[in-house]
């Protein structure tokens, strides 16, 4: 695997590998025991220079390369898949101002997002707007030289720990999806109010909130782009990018629960033998690593594309999501299963992964929409094909 990395793509991942070796894993049950964020994390990831890789040179981030997002949350995830969404949600958050925003915009909130002084969250989905995303109801009115947003979002991963916010709203209403914008929301703005904490099965390190804006007062300045209408294709772009990095997520986990089942069936005597001689067992870890392998890949593979401006990467990137995330529940939960009666205790680490995993199916697109976006996608491309494959011929009649 390491001769197919260049030595950039390796010093980011052996530097992650160290954070989540030294520091995240130590923490890992304590964080999701007590549902407590992981700032000393985020200290760490300053330190080691990972935060805000994505983000271009001139702003003050890294290479600004997808792949080296992706290898930095699998090592992550591999610890813990709360850390590592906590880490990767700061480049769902940002995409939309390295996208659409205007020079002054990424000057003036990219260089903070790169270090890591302030933490961005993502702001789209709201209480009926999930999957339809171009149903939003939080509305952004124009007066004067600022915008008065009302309205709620819902599941802002890393809510009450960012101070920025990228807030799809109408600006619009009789447009559509055309009628939608993006605008930058800060802490602290008159009539912004982060909401309930949600409690959640995994990934519990991670502050999940509600939103609330009512009357809020933004400052025009603030309108991605500096023009209304964009939001709706920047969400949809930022999503392709993003949707790599929560598939590296699943990687990860999905890695790490593998490793902990293999230690574990060397360790564990039944019958006279440890586990793992067993056939039975072997098939199961033969089966796991072989999907974890087929998912790295296919992730790698997105990742890449990206990174080399390739055009029309949505099937792609939502086929490495589907079958990235797919995998990591079935690896976490047949480990599980390999575990016995132990796995079903939190006395050992591997039920909690099989409790992150099963959100990687669910957010940044659930992986029901995925196929519905990779079959549209194949039907499309089906359509355009020439010369055409099927010769078509008139009906025989029969008898």
């Amino acid at each position: 695997m390491n001769e197919l990395l260049t030595a950039e793509n390796l010093d980011y991942r052996d530097r992650a590998r160290e954070v989540a070796e030294k520091f995240v894993r130590p923490l890992a049950a304590e964080l999701d025991r007590e549902a407590r964020y992981p700032w000393e994390i985020i200290e760490k990831l300053k330190e080691y220079r990972l935060m805000g890789e994505w983000i271009p040179k001139e702003y003050g981030g890294g290479q600004g390369g997808v792949l080296n997002l992706c290898l930095i949350v699998e090592e992550l995830s591999r610890a813990c898949g709360g850390v590592g969404v906590a880490y990767a949600v700061n480049a769902l958050g940002s995409f939309p101002i390295i996208f659409g925003g205007t020079e002054e915009q990424k000057s003036r909130w990219l260089p903070d997002i790169a270090t890591g002084k302030r933490l961005i969250s993502f702001g789209l989905s709201e209480p009926t707007a999930g999957s339809d995303a171009a149903s939003l109801k939080t509305r952004a009115e124009k007066r004067g030289d600022c915008y008065v947003l009302n309205g709620d979002k819902k599941w802002n991963t890393n809510g009450g720990a960012a101070e920025i916010y990228t807030i799809f709203c109408v600006t619009d209403p009789e447009r559509g999806t055309r009628g939608i914008s993006a605008i930058i929301a800060e802490k602290g703005s008159p009539g912004f109010e982060i909401g309930r904490k949600e409690d959640l099965m995994g990934i519990r390190c991670v502050s999940v909130h509600n939103l609330h804006f009512r009357d809020c007062s933004i400052p025009a300045a603030n309108l991605l782009g500096g023009k209304e209408g964009i939001g709706f294709a920047l969400a949809m772009q930022t999503l392709d990018n993003a949707r790599p990095g929560v598939a590296a997520q699943a990687v990860g986990l999905a890695q790490g629960a593998l490793d902990l089942a293999l230690e574990y069936a060397r360790g564990r005597e039944q019958f006279g033998q440890p586990i793992v001689s067993f056939q039975g067992l072997q098939f199961m870890l033969a089966d796991m690593a072989t999907q974890v392998e087929a998912a790295r890949q296919l992730v790698y593979y997105s990742a890449r594309l990206l990174d080399a401006g390739a055009k029309n990467v949505t099937k792609v990137a939502a086929m490495a999501k589907v079958f990235a995330t797919d995998t990591a529940m079935k690896v976490t939960t047949d480990a599980v299963q390999l575990f016995g009666g132990y796995g079903y205790c939190r006395d050992y680490p591997i039920e909690k992964y099989m409790r992150d995993a099963k959100i990687t199916q669910i957010y940044e697109g659930t992986n029901q929409i995925q196929r519905l976006v990779i079959a549209r996608n194949l039907i499309k491309e089906s359509a355009s094909m020439e010369p055409k494959l099927v010769e078509k011929r008139e009906p025989t009649t029969v008898g």
